[in-house]
């Protein structure tokens, strides 16, 4: 379980899902009352709008449906139980540290402008050089004077070193950057990438031969590719995640802008449809603003629902 003030944060993010989530689930339920096809039909409609998505919706309703026959008394506080319970346990993963590796753990951040990318990656390196990792970041995006700028601040509020030329191949700066951290051993390399508009082929063509240029300086690389998900965007990030899968092989999911607006099924519907799993979320714009993600918190915090008397 994640500490109090964190719980309460994530709370707060999703508490227009909860929100939705609670007042639907309070009219069907009035105390212990005999469960119905109607009420069914209703938590599954309580279940796509909160953006866990059509078909996980159905598969969690046939669950429901095999454990409380019809007509079998239920109270709220039973059903949300459950639905907690099945939920927590289709995000449950073990995702990959950077221990165990060759030096430099490289992990690639993808997502499309307008998600927290870079926000994302000054967090990703705070995270590391708090442990104690000598961090590189890497400037991927290097046709966007923006991005380059704003990744040397975020360099500077984590203690990371950075690796930046403007106008210049995406893939050299990334080649020039792995060399220099294996001859002088860091531990952590973080590479932004362009984010601009996940239909462009040739900005899929650009994350290609970034990764053709990874492996051919360490084969074993890229060891994380982490993809950034706006949570507030809903079912736009199943879309954006599935085009950006099919490019480049995604491990994880960075969920970021957890705050009042998040559409919190999404990060579920996403995991359900892809198999990548959440590995971090970020719960505000500070740099300290990171968690690993905690299946069980997080359905908990979306499915906390009060029970009506």
């Amino acid at each position: 379980m994640l500490f109090s003030a964190t719980f309460k944060k994530l709370k707060q993010g999703l508490s227009r899902s909860r929100t939705q989530l609670n007042n639907r689930m309070s009219k069907l339920f009035t105390g212990s009352v005999p469960l119905t096809e109607q009420m069914l039909e209703e938590i599954e409609e309580t279940l796509i709008s909160a953006d866990i998505g059509v078909d996980l919706s159905l598969e969690i309703i046939e669950n429901l449906r095999k454990n409380f026959p019809l007509n079998q008394v239920v109270d709220m506080a039973t059903v949300v139980a459950f639905l907690r319970a099945d939920l927590s346990q289709r995000m449950t993963s073990k995702p990959g540290e950077a221990e165990g590796h060759e030096k430099p753990y490289v992990i690639l951040v993808v997502g499309v402008n307008g998600t927290g990318k870079t926000t994302s990656i000054g967090k990703l390196a705070h995270h590391y050089s708090k442990a104690g990792k000598k961090v590189l970041l890497v400037a991927g995006d290097t046709f966007r004077a923006a991005a380059i700028e704003q990744l040397a601040i975020w360099s500077e509020r984590s203690g990371a070193e950075l690796m930046q030329k403007e106008a210049t191949d995406p893939s050299a700066v990334v080649f020039d950057a792995l060399q220099s951290a294996k001859q002088r051993g860091l531990d952590v390399v973080i590479i932004d990438t362009a984010g601009r508009l996940h239909t462009q082929k040739n900005l899929m063509v650009e994350l290609d031969k970034i990764q053709r240029v990874i492996k051919k300086v360490i084969p074993s690389a890229p060891h994380e590719t982490v993809l950034t998900i706006d949570a507030t965007t809903g079912q736009n990030g199943l879309i954006q995640a599935r085009q950006f899968s099919q490019v480049t092989p995604v491990d994880h999911l960075f969920l970021t802008k957890l705050d009042g607006t998040a559409k919190g099924g999404i990060a579920i519907a996403i995991h359900h449809n892809l198999d990548i799993p959440v590995k971090y979320i970020g719960l505000g714009e500070q740099i300290e603003d990171i968690q690993n993600f905690d299946p069980v918190s997080y359905v908990e915090a979306l499915f906390q629902v009060r029970e009506t008397h």
